[in-house]
C-alpha cells in the first residue's frame, strides 16, 4: 500500500505547503504528477529484477530507497527539492504493488488467486483513502514536514515487516539473467500482444474513474465541498467503505460466478453510479457531504470488483513474466494516472459537474473496452474462470 499510501498523504498539506514554498494550487498538483511518472518509469524495471534476482530483495531495496527520499523530502525547503524527492520516492514505490502481484500469482491459481487479489485491491484502494486522513491528523502537531517523517517511519516498519515475515517466491531455477536487449524485446513483445493492451487501457480507465477524485480531493473537499483540512474523512471514508465492500464481494464470488459475469456485475455498478452522480448535479445547485459522495462510493465498488479479474487475467498471459508483465501493466495504468493528475483533474477539479461527466466518460470507455476484448476473446474472456495456465515443473512452487 506504500505507493498509493504515499501519493496522498499530504493532500491536507497543500494549503500549507503553497504559503510556506510559495507555490500556486495548479503547482502543487505537479507533486501528483511527477512521483506518478517517476512510480511509472520505476515499475518497468522492478518486475524483471524480481524475476531475475529473486522477490523479496528488490521489495527491501525499494523499500529502503524509497525511506531515504521520504527523509530528503522531510528536510526540503524549496518546492523544487520537493520535487525531486516526490520523483525518488514515485521511482522507488512500485516494488510493493508490481512486485506483490507476481507474488500472489506465484502461488495462487484459479478461485484462490482471485480472492488474494480482491485482498489487495483493497488494500490498494484503501491506502490512498486514509492517507489524507492520516495527513490532517498530523498537521495540527507538526508541519507539513513531519508527514514525510510519518513515511520514513512507516517505510521502516515495512522494511521489518518485510525481512523477518516475507519468503522468496521466485526460486532460483525459474530465475534467468536480465539484459537489457532481452528487456526490451520482451517489453515489445508485451505491448505487441493486443488483447494485454487493451486490458491494460480498459483497467486504466476503470480506475480511472475513482483516481480523478482521489486526485482531485483537496479541491473537492476544501473548495466544492466547503470542509476543512480536518474533514478528508467525510470524502474518504465513504470511498474506503466500496473499495472494501467490492472487494469482499469479489473474494465471496469467486468459484460462485465466473470471472466474466463478475466483471459485468462490477461495470453495472459503475453505469448507475455514474447514471446518479449526473441526476445529483443536475439538480442540486450546491452539493454536499456525504450525498456528493455516495455515487462515487458505489464506483469504488464496482471498480473493486472489475480490477483484480483483469490484472489476473493479464498475468496469465505471461505465466514465466509475470514480473515484467506486472511491470508493463503498472506502467500504463500508472502513466495514465499521472495524466489525470497533472492534466485532466486541474482542468475539471473546479466543478462537481465537470469531476462527473469525465469520470462518467472514462467508465463508459472501460466499458467499451471490455465488451470490445470481449468480441475477441468469445471462447475464453478471463484465463482465471478456467485456470488455462498450467505451471510446467519448474514453475510449480
Amino acid at each position: 500500500m506504500i505507493g498509493p499510501f504515499a501519493i496522498d498523504t499530504i493532500f491536507p498539506a497543500f494549503p500549507a505547503i503553497e504559503d510556506d514554498l510559495s507555490v500556486s494550487r495548479v503547482a502543487m498538483q505537479q507533486t501528483i504528477s511527477v512521483y506518478l511518472l517517476a512510480y511509472a518509469f520505476g515499475s518497468i524495471f522492478q518486475g524483471p529484477m524480481s524475476d531475475s534476482w529473486g522477490r523479496r530483495p528488490v521489495i527491501l531495496a525499494g523499500l529502503a530507497i524509497f525511506g531515504l527520499a521520504s527523509l530528503g523530502a522531510a528536510f526540503a525547503h524549496s518546492f523544487t527539492m520537493l520535487l525531486v524527492w516526490r520523483g525518488v520516492q514515485g521511482a522507488s514505490a512500485g516494488v510493493g504493488m508490481v512486485v506483490g502481484r507476481a507474488i500472489i500469482r506465484d502461488l495462487y491459481e484459479g478461485d484462490d488467486a482471485q480472492r488474494l487479489m480482491s485482498h489487495v485491491t483493497m488494500i490498494f484502494g484503501i491506502a490512498p483513502a486514509i492517507a489524507p486522513v492520516i495527513g490532517g491528523w498530523i498537521l495540527p502537531w507538526a508541519d507539513w514536514h513531519g508527514i514525510f517523517w510519518f513515511l520514513v517511519g512507516f517505510t521502516l516498519l515495512l522494511m521489518v515487516m518485510t525481512a523477518f515475515g516475507l519468503p522468496e517466491t521466485q526460486p532460483p531455477a525459474r530465475r534467468y539473467p536480465m539484459h537489457p536487449a532481452s528487456l526490451l524485446r520482451n517489453y515489445v513483445a508485451i505491448l505487441r500482444n493486443g488483447r494485454f493492451v487493451l486490458l491494460c487501457v480498459c483497467g486504466g480507465f476503470n480506475f480511472g474513474a475513482i483516481f480523478l477524485y482521489i486526485s482531485s480531493a483537496p479541491a473537492f473537499v476544501l473548495d466544492i465541498l466547503k470542509l476543512n483540512e480536518q474533514q478528508f474523512a467525510w470524502f474518504f471514508v465513504p470511498t474506503i467503505a466500496g473499495i472494501v465492500f467490492g472487494s469482499f464481494l469479489n473474494g465471496r464470488l469467486a468459484g460462485r460466478f465466473s470471472g466474466r459475469r463478475t466483471v459485468n456485475l462490477g461495470f453495472l455498478l459503475c453505469g448507475i453510479a455514474a447514471t446518479g452522480n449526473l441526476l445529483y448535479n443536475l439538480l442540486i445547485e450546491q452539493p454536499t457531504a456525504p450525498w456528493a459522495v455516495l455515487p462515487v462510493m458505489l464506483n469504488a465498488i464496482g471498480v473493486a470488483l472489475v480490477f483484480p479479474l483483469l490484472t489476473l487475467a493479464m498475468l496469465d498471459m505471461y505465466p514465466r513474466q509475470r514480473g515484467a508483465a506486472a511491470s508493463m501493466q503498472a506502467f500504463i495504468g500508472l502513466g495514465f494516472n499521472a495524466v489525470i493528475a497533472g492534466v485532466i483533474a486541474p482542468l475539471a477539479q473546479h466543478s462537481t459537474l465537470a469531476l462527473m461527466l469525465t469520470a462518467g466518460g472514462f467508465s463508459l470507455a472501460a466499458w467499451a473496452l471490455w465488451r470490445l476484448y470481449l468480441f475477441h476473446r468469445r471462447e475464453d474472456p478471463l484465463p482465471v474462470d478456467t485456470e488455462s495456465v498450467t505451471p510446467g515443473p519448474a514453475e510449480r512452487v
